[in-house]
Order: C-alpha cells, then sequence, then structure tokens
C-alpha cells in the first residue's frame, strides 16, 4: 500500500508531451492511440431528440432525473443486473454529467456521511486520476493499493482486511470493473469481499462502471447485482456508469449514479447547491439511448475485432494478454527498458503514440526507480477504425 498526502497529481498527457518533447514521429501520419476517446459511431437518433427538444435548454434542469431518463435507466438497470422489481429508480438514483464529475463530486458527501479521524480514500493503483483529485479536493488522504498481476489487476481484499487501522480511516474505496487500464473485471466474490468490508467499517464503494458494456468473453458482474445477491440491499455501495463508452457519446456528458438511498439523498441535497445538473434535452436524448441496445451490441463487436487483431498481430512478438473488458491493452515493455522508454523508441521509430503506464500510477515517496508498479507497462487505446488499428500494431511490432 503506497500511501501520500502531497497534491501533485499530474495529468497523464501533460507528462507524455513534456516525454516527447520536440521529438518528430518515425512515420508519417502519426496515430495516437493514447486517449481512451471513443471514435465509433454514435446513435443517429440523438440529432434529432435534441434538435425536437432544444427549446428546453432555457429552463433549468432539476436535480432528479426527469420521469423518461429515470425510467430508462431504472429498466436498464434491471435488465442489465437481474435485479427487476427490485431498484426504485426514484430514491436510488441521479444523473451526472458524466461518471468523472460524479466520482470527483460525490467523494464530500462520502467523507461528511460518517467523520473519521485522518481520513482516507483507498485508490487502486494504476488508477484513473480524478479518483485522486477528487480525495485530495475533499481532503481525504489517497492511500494507493498496488493491483499487480499475480492478484488479477485488483487490489489484495485479503490483505486490505487486514489493516484494521487503515480500514477504521477510510471513507470511500474506489473500485473500477472492467478496470482501466488493464482491463480487469471483478469476480461476483470479490464485489461481495469489497462489500462486507464497507459495511463491516461503515464506508462507501464507489464502483467505476464506465466500461461495463465492452467485454469480450464474461459479462461483468456489477456492484449492485453483487450486493443484491449477497443481502437485497445496496447499502454502502454506489454505481457509476455513463454513456460515454457504451454509446460513443462522451461530448454528450451524460452518466449517472445510482444504488445507497441514504447516501443518493445526501448526494442529491450536494449537488442541489454545488454541481451542474443536466440539460433538459440531454436527459431525453439520454433516455432514449439508455433504452437502445442494438447499437451497444454493435459497438462491443466492433472492439471485439480489433481485439482479435491485436491478438492475432502482437501474439508472437509481445506477452500478450487479452483484457476482460474496456478497449486497452495493458502490455509489458520490460524489454525495451520500460514503459517510458518503449514509448519514446517507438513514437520515434515508427510514429506510434503510447502512453506510459507509470503515468497512471504511484510510487512510494522516495522509492528507487523502477519502483512505481506500473514502470514496464504501456497502454495502448484501440478506438481507431479497423484499419488504423492494424496499420499501429504492425508498426510496433516492425520496432520491437
Amino acid at each position: 500500500m503506497n500511501k501520500q498526502s502531497n497534491n501533485d497529481i499530474i495529468n497523464p498527457f501533460v507528462r507524455l508531451r513534456e516525454l516527447l518533447g520536440d521529438a518528430k514521429p518515425g512515420i508519417e501520419p502519426a496515430i495516437d492511440m493514447t486517449i481512451g476517446a471513443p471514435r465509433h459511431a454514435f446513435p443517429g437518433f440523438i440529432k434529432q431528440v435534441l434538435a425536437d427538444k432544444h427549446e428546453l435548454y432555457i429552463k433549468y434542469p432539476p436535480i432528479r432525473a426527469i420521469p423518461e431518463l429515470a425510467n430508462a435507466i431504472g429498466s436498464w438497470i434491471e435488465q442489465r443486473y437481474d435485479l427487476q422489481g427490485h431498484f426504485d429508480a426514484d430514491r436510488m438514483l441521479l444523473p451526472v454529467m458524466g461518471s468523472r464529475e460524479g466520482l470527483f463530486s460525490a467523494v464530500f458527501t462520502a467523507r461528511d456521511m460518517n467523520e473519521r479521524d485522518s481520513p482516507v480514500a483507498l485508490i487502486p493503483n494504476p488508477f484513473y486520476q480524478v479518483y485522486a483529485s477528487g480525495a485530495l479536493a475533499a481532503k481525504l488522504e489517497p492511500v494507493y493499493l498496488d493491483a499487480p498481476a499475480e492478484n488479477g489487476y485488483l487490489p489484495n481484499l485479503d490483505k486490505l482486511g487486514e489493516n484494521k487501522a487503515l480500514l477504521e480511516r477510510t471513507s470511500v474505496l474506489f473500485l473500477c470493473s472492467p478496470s482501466n487500464p488493464q482491463g480487469a473485471i471483478a469476480s461476483k466474490s470479490y464485489l461481495q469481499q469489497a462489500i462486507s468490508l464497507a459495511r463491516a467499517y461503515n464506508f462507501m464503494i464507489f464502483a467505476d462502471e464506465c466500461y461495463s458494456e465492452i467485454y469480450f468473453d464474461e459479462k461483468p458482474m456489477g456492484i449492485l447485482q453483487a450486493a443484491h445477491l449477497m443481502s437485497g440491499d445496496f447499502s454502502n455501495i454506489v454505481a457509476f456508469n455513463s454513456l460515454s463508452k457504451r454509446s460513443n457519446l462522451p461530448g454528450l456528458r451524460s452518466g449517472f449514479v445510482a444504488g445507497d438511498h441514504q447516501f443518493i439523498e445526501k448526494y442529491a441535497r450536494f449537488r442541489n447547491v454545488s454541481c451542474p445538473q443536466m440539460p433538459l434535452p440531454v436527459q431525453y436524448a439520454s433516455a432514449k439511448t439508455w433504452a437502445d441496445e442494438p447499437h451497444v451490441e454493435a459497438n462491443r463487436a466492433l472492439y471485439a475485432r480489433k481485439m482479435e487483431l491485436a491478438e492475432k498481430i502482437l501474439k508472437n512478438h509481445i506477452l500478450f494478454e487479452k483484457p476482460g473488458g474496456g478497449f486497452f491493452l495493458w502490455i509489458k515493455m520490460s524489454d525495451l527498458g520500460g514503459g517510458e522508454r518503449a514509448t519514446e523508441r517507438i513514437w520515434k521509430g515508427c510514429g506510434v503514440k503510447m502512453l506510459p503506464g507509470a503515468y497512471l500510477a504511484k510510487e512510494d515517496l522516495g522509492a528507487p526507480k523502477g519502483a512505481n508498479p506500473a514502470h514496464n507497462d504501456v497502454r495502448i487505446a484501440l478506438v481507431h477504425d479497423l484499419e488504423t488499428t492494424r496499420s499501429a500494431l504492425e508498426r510496433i511490432v516492425s520496432v520491437i
């Protein structure tokens, strides 16, 4: 477990620009595979809904979801996680302006739910930077839980359970499944173990499930589903999801938080005075999008084809490990001197831009070079079309 209270959370893409500097790509045109921004087509009906409802931009939107959106998300949650009749969207749901905004702002409510001495936020390592920035903004100390390959790229909950002193200080535990960047899927038993710890020590679990609909073999279990199978209620847990990855709509800024009704009530009060609300036209467009599955299935199939392509091209040249979900490759580059050196070499050699894994992780303060748990890794985002993806992967192999 790595503890840090310094507030130097740096955007990984800023660090990448500093690493590459003025270096020119080895081959033009360059191919950027760093940012996890979906580039597949979004549902065509979105434009018409926004146009039809454009006059509603004149109104301030409500804190709670409009009935159409609440019903659409509630129905999706019940069907996706087999919760028919057990999810009350009126009490257990709030719209947020994308899961990122929700994950940041909800930390304040988690902190205030139960006062702690020297409160902490537990964060998987590597991690999505908003977890740490939210914790620091809410005056929680980030504590990073390494998620190595030997533990399935998830934090070791057995080890965490032995640290009673830390758990008694915990306000929130962040979990991500499928995880960013490794694509690891948490099992039912893993999620239920985390829920048991949260309830024993009365802290919140924030389950980041924004990649839930991009998977290749096993459909990821959600934390609401795991809790229902365990106890029938959603105390101490909330799930965050959005249309960004599911429906290729990151610019719509449409997501939700769902779960513990007591938390949702307190969070709604907080949002009422401090957070942006989803515009009404966006709520109507989101309602129709959550109710439509064919575009999600087509999206998932395209990612599956790219993952198969990556396996075919890379498996004889790189230690390739197919992720359970998400659209990232998480690849060790030890033979090229680690993630940073590999990123430089491949950019200068063939014009493909990757992200060093170390930029998504933290090491102990004062630790020796290479102690970062993702020092040897790189993240490659498979967000381009098939031919661009093929070209990029073949270029990488040519350099290696």
